[in-house]
């Protein structure tokens, strides 16, 4: 999905019904903060906003995941691949958490017999050290990349406002975290709770 244009196509949209963003986002419950966002395109609305939001706007969803109007001829062809294209950015963000998880344990895999040997047989000082280093940095090395990789997969999505947002790296690493869940500030209300990841933007 194209947020930059879905974004430009909610503010036309929008426009022509006459509403203010603080209008549009009374009606549908929600802040303006969260409007602009969108018409900026650095968010989407959540599924449960989608009709509400299309029955504002007088467009369908087909339309609001097309970014613009769509004739009645088009009209099949362009929900077909927008389905495509949200089940594509499930499947990716699968990907990306199924790897963030195999690059985690291979790392455990390999660091682990480096400590093991290291404190098992007897040896120099100096290469009893290098093996304890390489290993630390075969760890740090690993849990950078996956973090990455888990990160980058989907978004997390506030309890308060239902925004869905990436963290800075600095923030997803800091904030505790479910399996599921991590806590962050939502960029969009300020709240500081535990954000369930989803699998699209």
């Amino acid at each position: 999905m194209d947020q930059i244009c879905i974004g430009k196509f909610i503010a036309e949209e929008r426009k022509k019904k006459g509403y203010t963003q603080r209008q549009l986002s009374e009606k549908l419950g929600i802040s303006d903060k969260t409007i602009s966002k969108w018409e900026r395109g650095n968010g989407f609305p959540e599924v449960s906003l989608l009709l509400p939001l299309c029955e504002e706007l007088d467009i369908t969803v087909n339309e609001l995941l097309s970014g613009k109007r769509v004739s009645e001829e088009d009209y099949r062809k362009k929900a077909e691949e927008n389905m495509v294209n949200l089940v594509k950015e499930a499947q990716e963000s699968k990907k990306k958490i199924i790897l963030s998880a195999m690059v985690a344990i291979l790392v455990i895999f390999a660091a682990t017999p480096l400590f093991v040997l290291s404190g098992a047989l007897e040896m120099n000082t100096w290469l009893r050290v290098f093996l304890i280093i390489t290993g630390s940095l075969v760890i740090a090395a690993g849990i950078a990349i996956a973090c990455v990789l888990d990160r980058d997969a989907g978004a997390f999505e506030c309890p308060e406002c239902n925004t869905r947002f990436v963290p800075e790296m600095k923030d997803y690493l800091m904030g505790p975290h479910t399996i599921t869940r991590r806590k962050l500030t939502c960029p969009n209300c300020g709240a500081h709770k535990y954000c369930k990841k989803v699998l699209t933007r």
